[in-house]
């Protein structure tokens, strides 16, 4: 009979290229003034100027990759980088853990920034040689807070079967870039970034225990956070509403988790919160009720990463791991994204 699932490890990979955000914004201005009028340069260099975010990694080799990139183009780079960092992760995750690749007996992929048929995680079984019985998964369509319904589903996985699964997000959100005179796509290329994480998750007591997760989704909101299609490509689309909608979901989701087992806000030690943006952070931080020492990860996450969508959590979670973190203590993981939809994990340290 399978134990109680818990997180035996965490691992994070970015890309080797990264760029602060003055060489971004001169980037922007030399390949694209052209498409851009006056108040769009001056939100960009506004958004591109402020302080909470330092630097950013991008999957390629060359940033003149990104101008004019083709569909299919864009797409090819999409796998092979994805599927790279995927890689990097489940390899340092599983070495971390202690488990070889034949103990694997589940996988659990999710992306929001590349469609591609088969999925991502046929690759993994290829190249990491994973059993070919494996119990497979690849999602979408969660955007941000993708990694946290993947964990739920990798946590089904093992009370079901027992057994090693892997929990990965990986998004390449270079590979939505688009530039045009819209607030949306303004702000998203001075937000977003490349990475990937993987969790091994297993039925031993050791790491952190998956104590209990609450969901909490808001369809008549979707087209506040959510990609659309417009000549075949995608385009992110934000509401200034964003923060305010947000945080009403992740303080509802908090409620639920901490209502369940009569903690309160002062008995977690740790909060890892998916950074969205400053105002995304400062929204849910006050909402909530999170002191500000409790949340440095969440923000060096962002200045270190900036926004990488799903795996973003994964990349607070192992800043916490570097923190002093003593047996028992409680940690509240939190993600929010497409749907629009809000997640929260309760975890104790083992």
């Amino acid at each position: 009979m399978a134990g109680n699932p818990h997180i035996a490890s965490i691992a994070v990979a970015v890309p080797p290229y990264s760029a602060d955000q003055a060489f971004a914004e001169e980037f922007v201005k030399k390949h694209y003034s052209d498409r851009l009028d006056k108040r769009s340069l001056h939100l960009l260099h506004t958004f591109f100027q402020h302080p909470s975010i330092r630097k950013r990694h991008f999957a390629i080799d060359d940033p003149m990759e990104l101008v004019d990139e083709g569909p299919d183009r864009r797409i090819a780079r999409y796998t092979s980088r994805a599927i790279e960092l995927s890689m990097e992760a489940v390899t340092r995750a599983l070495e971390l853990a202690k488990v070889k690749v034949g103990e694997v007996t589940g996988l659990v992929l999710n992306t929001c920034t590349g469609y591609i048929c088969p999925g991502v995680s046929t690759y993994l079984i290829e190249r990491l040689g994973l059993r070919r019985d494996i119990l497979t998964f690849d999602l979408v369509g969660s955007g941000c807070g993708g990694a946290i319904p993947n964990l739920q589903a990798a946590e089904a996985l093992v009370k079901a079967h027992g057994g090693v699964v892997l929990s990965v997000s990986v998004e390449i959100c270079s590979a939505t870039l688009q530039m045009d005179n819209d607030l949306s796509l303004l702000l998203s290329n001075a937000l977003f970034a490349d990475g990937a994480a993987a969790a091994v998750i297993w039925d031993r007591p050791k790491g952190w225990n998956l104590v209990g997760s609450a969901s909490r989704y808001v369809p008549e909101q979707r087209e506040s956070i959510r990609y659309v299609h417009k000549q075949g490509q995608l385009h992110n689309q934000l509401s200034l509403r964003l923060p305010d909608l947000v945080k009403k979901a992740a303080a509802e989701v908090v409620k639920d988790i901490l209502g369940r087992r009569a903690l309160s806000i002062s008995d977690i030690a740790h909060w890892a919160l998916h950074n969205g943006g400053e105002n995304i952070i400062n929204a849910v931080q006050k909402e909530v009720g999170i002191p500000e020492s409790h949340i440095q990860s969440t923000r060096k996450v962002l200045s270190e990463f900036g926004n990488m969508s799903s795996p973003t959590v994964w990349f607070v979670m192992n800043e916490i791991q570097q923190e002093r973190v003593a047996a028992g203590d409680w940690c509240v993981m939190i993600a929010y994204g497409a749907g629009l939809s809000a997640h929260a994990y309760l975890l104790q340290k083992a």
